[in-house]
């Protein structure tokens, strides 16, 4: 069992916010991802939970313990970027993670701990359909691949909770579908916790199993940057619902927020929990008369 609670979350930079009360429990085997436009705090929020950054206020737990100030074999993570070493073969770069940690305490790997190993990293490598290029370097592999092999990485160190930040924004849209169905069957496979960021919101409802969205909630002209954002919609999606696959029309000059609505309304057995949005400047001040 994983579960992750965030608990009254707040981030500053240079006494300015970027994250404000958020507050969310995603209880074991939840695939959650985490929606909201540029500069909103949702990559901010990702490096929390790898324990690249620490909260201003509040804490986070995994199984009821707060998290390490550092980050942790507990908490895989894959970025936009590929993080694949590219002076080792494929299985060299799934090899790599796991070798260092036990060479730490054991010295040099060798005899049956190095063969168990070897044969767990090419049981992941067929998983993510590379076996057959174990023996190739990361320049000769497309972007897709490269990715796939970046997640063959995170996922030998048997993470409890698997951080994706935006990990299939620069691949194609076939890719991407491929790369889609690969990440639900290892998700189902390793019966793991995912938290996902991406601003795209067609990947967001093909995904996940609940989607947050992250905006600000109160907003001063004068001064834009006083205030930071939150959770304004917690969207838990029904397991068994089938996720809208086509964009909506005309969504073009829509606001992000908007479009989310959208998507949500066309989802069956969709609850959305939490208080809406205010959009009002009197929605506004109760949010504000709330918090003071």
């Amino acid at each position: 069992m994983t579960e992750i609670a965030i608990k009254n979350v707040f981030k500053e930079y240079n006494r300015n916010p970027i994250l404000e009360r958020v507050n969310v429990t995603l209880p074991d085997h939840e695939f959650c991802l985490i929606l909201g436009s540029s500069g909103a705090g949702k990559s901010t929020l990702l490096r929390m939970l790898l324990s690249q950054e620490t909260p201003s206020r509040g804490e986070i737990l995994i199984d009821g313990e707060p998290i390490d100030v550092e980050p942790q074999a507990d908490r895989g993570v894959v970025f936009q970027r590929y993080s694949v070493f590219p002076h080792k073969t494929v299985l060299d770069n799934v090899l790599a993670g796991p070798s260092f940690r036990e060479s730490r305490f054991f010295g040099r790997l060798f005899g049956n701990r190095k063969a168990k190993l070897r044969d767990r990293a090419m049981e992941l490598l067929d998983q993510v359909g590379l076996s057959d290029a174990a023996d190739k370097y990361p320049v000769q592999l497309s972007g897709g691949m490269q990715q796939r092999l970046a997640i063959a990485q995170a996922l030998i160190m048997e993470p409890k909770v698997l951080l994706l930040d935006e990990p299939f924004g620069a691949l194609d849209q076939s890719t991407k579908k491929s790369m889609h169905k690969l990440i639900l069957d290892l998700w189902n496979a390793n019966k793991m916790t995912i938290v996902m960021v991406t601003h795209d919101i067609q990947e967001a409802f093909t995904l996940g199993t609940r989607v947050l969205m992250v905006d600000k909630q109160r907003r001063d002209p004068q001064a834009p940057e006083a205030y930071g954002s939150t959770i304004v919609h917690d969207l838990r999606l029904d397991p068994a619902r089938k996720a809208p696959l086509d964009p909506s029309d005309n969504e073009e000059n829509q606001s992000m927020e908007d479009i989310f609505l959208k998507w949500a309304g066309r989802m069956d057995h969709a609850i959305v929990e939490g208080a809406p949005h205010p959009t009002t400047p009197e929605a506004a001040s109760v949010s504000a008369k709330e918090v003071a």
